[in-house]
């Protein structure tokens, strides 16, 4: 498994407990890096973007999967299925250095590796209709996303 792949996989761990527990994110996050460490800090802050940019963005995320998947209740969506697609979603939308086919991709990848036999082709199918309204995702939640960030601290 390519190294990214690996600590995308972490973070939904760590996003899947989260749905399950009412564990804090930085809590889910060290005990899934405790055993699972990740090669070295660049992935394992990969991981924590990922989990600490999905975390607050839940039900926002949830809003859009919902909207633009709208024949698959998201009450319905396995867990691990809908942290896959969250984690897709924000990697399209609000990660600059993630492509759109890449985040597909690898949303994928992870429905192969976590999800049912049916999990690879429903997240390709539900981030097909979400990337046809990227862009409009992209502003809401770039909005919900800047309300969400705390301000700098005034200490260096």
């Amino acid at each position: 498994m390519k190294a990214r792949t690996r600590a995308r996989g972490l973070a939904l761990q760590a996003l899947y407990e989260l749905d399950l527990t009412d564990h804090l994110p930085g809590t889910a996050l060290r005990h899934r890096l405790e055993a699972e460490p990740l090669a070295n800090e660049r992935l394992e802050r990969f991981a924590r973007d990922i989990v600490f940019g999905v975390a607050p963005l839940r039900a926002h995320l949830d809003k859009h999967i919902a909207r633009y998947a709208p024949e698959w209740p998201l009450e319905q969506i396995a867990p691990i299925d809908r942290n896959i697609l969250r984690i897709a979603l924000w990697e399209m939308v609000l990660a600059p250095d993630t492509p759109l086919k890449v985040a597909i991709n690898e949303a994928v990848e992870l429905a192969k590796i976590y999800g049912s036999d049916s999990s690879p082709r429903f997240i390709n199918g539900v981030l097909g209709s979400l990337a046809e309204h990227q862009n409009d995702i992209r502003q809401a939640l770039r909005a919900v996303a800047a309300q969400n960030q705390t301000p700098p601290s005034d200490t260096p």
